[in-house]
């Protein structure tokens, strides 16, 4: 296969979930608690729907993250759980959601200043993360991962609480009854 040819066959595999969002009719993909993140699509006759009136309580375990450079798909995730519930009528006062950051996601959770210092461009998931913390998740990184890759409080961008720890804050949120969400 020439190498034209696989630059082109690379390219369209990578472009198809961009053609498929963008192929569909205005209206299909909603993001009502997180604007711009976390597409969701209703369709009729769903199971398992959220009860308006009921509070919900999640914990995010954020450890993933590929590409520096992208938006962290497990924040993208978390966004998507926000609108899940939204869609439905589900007031974002109802939704007890909490992020925690922790192991190779670390990175994420800097300032602009200090991941710029650090990577040499823009943290691409400063948008998503303001959008987070403007629908109510509560933004929490692990202070120790903050510790083992270098970091100090002063580079944390200012919407996050640094924790005690990942491990602690899973602990005590689970036996507060919040349901646990691998990222």
């Amino acid at each position: 296969m020439s190498k034209k040819l696989r630059l082109l066959v690379f390219a369209l595999i990578f472009s198809i979930p961009t053609l498929v969002l963008a192929a569909q009719p205005a209206g299909f993909w909603s993001t009502p608690g997180v604007p711009g993140f976390g597409h969701v699509h209703v369709w009729k006759h769903v199971v398992f729907v959220p009860n308006q009136h009921t509070t919900y309580k999640a914990l995010f375990d954020i450890t993933k993250s590929k590409h520096m450079d992208k938006l962290n798909g497990s924040l993208n995730h978390t966004a998507r759980t926000v609108n899940a519930f939204a869609v439905m009528g589900v007031p974002l006062k109802n939704l007890k959601f909490v992020l925690v950051v922790h192991g190779p996601a670390t990175s994420v959770v800097l300032s602009a200043k200090a991941f710029k210092a650090k990577f040499g461009y823009a943290n691409p998931n400063l948008k998503v993360i303001n959008a987070l913390y403007k629908a109510g998740v509560e933004l929490t990184v692990c202070g120790n991962a903050l510790a083992d890759n270098g970091y100090t409080p002063a580079e944390v961008n200012p919407k996050f609480k640094i924790a005690l720890s990942a491990i602690s804050t899973l602990v005590i949120l689970q036996n507060k009854g919040y349901a646990l969400m691998r990222m």
